[in-house]
C-alpha cells in the first residue's frame, strides 16, 4: 500500500488560524490523491507548519521527515513553495536517499525537474526584487513621479518586452540542458507540461512550440 505523509505551511498565525491558504494546499492534495497516486494508498500523518518560507527552522516539517524516514511513506505536499523558498534547502531534502518527494501540482514532476523549477522560481523572485529597487531609485534620483499616458503606455510596452524575454530566457533554462541531453522536442514539450510551465499565451507546450524556442534562442 502507497503510504504519504502530509505537509501544509502557511507564512503567518493569521493565515494558520482563519485558514487562509490552507484550502487550497488541501484542495491539490486531495486532487492528487483521487487522480494520481497509486492504489490503495493511506494517509498515516499530517503536519503544518505556521513560519515563513524563508525561515529553514521547520519543527513540524522535521517531524514529519522523521516519519518519512522510519516509514518508507513518501512526504507529499501541495506546491514546491510550500515546503521552502530557498533552493539550497530543498535540495538537501531532495539528495536524502530515505525520503522521496511528491508534490500534488506538478504529478509526474522527478527530483531534476522539481531541482530545475525550484532555481527558476528563486532566480525570479530576485530578479522581481531587484527590478524593483532599480525602478524606486531611477524615480527618486528624477524626482519626480511617472505619470501621464505617454508614460503608462511606454510603461506597458517596456513591461511587456521584458516579460517576453524573461519568459524566453526562462523556458530555454529548461529546454536547453534537456535538448543537449538528447531528448526528442516532444519529450521535451512533455517535460515542460508536466511542470507546469505556461506557453506565453498560457496553454499547452507542443513540440513544434519547442523548436521556435530554440530557433529564437540560436537567433539572439
Amino acid at each position: 500500500m502507497k503510504r504519504y505523509v502530509i505537509y501544509t505551511r502557511v507564512s503567518t498565525e493569521d493565515q494558520g488560524k482563519s485558514g487562509l491558504g490552507l484550502e487550497a494546499q488541501r484542495r491539490d492534495i486531495d486532487i492528487f490523491l483521487a487522480n494520481f497516486s497509486e492504489e490503495p494508498w493511506e494517509v498515516i500523518g499530517e503536519f503544518q507548519d505556521i513560519l515563513s518560507g524563508k525561515s529553514d527552522d521547520r519543527p513540524q516539517l522535521a517531524t514529519a521527515l522523521k516519519l518519512v524516514r522510519e516509514t518508507g511513506a513518501e512526504l507529499l505536499i501541495a506546491k514546491l513553495d510550500r515546503l521552502s523558498r530557498k533552493v539550497s534547502f530543498i535540495a538537501s531534502i531532495m539528495d536524502d536517499k530515505r525520503v522521496r518527494l511528491r508534490v500534488a501540482s506538478m504529478p509526474f514532476a522527478d527530483n531534476f525537474q522539481l531541482h530545475i523549477y525550484a532555481a527558476l522560481a528563486e532566480q525570479e523572485r530576485d530578479f522581481i526584487s531587484k527590478r524593483t529597487k532599480a525602478a524606486l531609485a531611477i524615480a527618486k534620483e528624477k524626482g519626480r513621479q511617472l505619470g501621464g499616458l505617454r508614460d503608462a503606455t511606454m510603461k506597458r510596452n517596456a513591461a511587456i518586452q521584458e516579460k517576453a524575454a524573461a519568459e524566453a530566457r526562462k523556458v530555454m533554462q529548461i529546454v536547453g540542458p534537456l535538448r543537449q541531453s538528447g531528448q526528442t522536442l516532444a519529450s521535451i514539450a512533455g517535460t515542460l507540461n508536466d511542470m507546469q510551465v505556461a506557453t506565453s499565451r498560457g496553454g499547452q507546450w507542443t513540440a513544434m512550440q519547442v523548436k521556435r524556442v530554440l530557433e529564437r534562442s540560436s537567433a539572439l
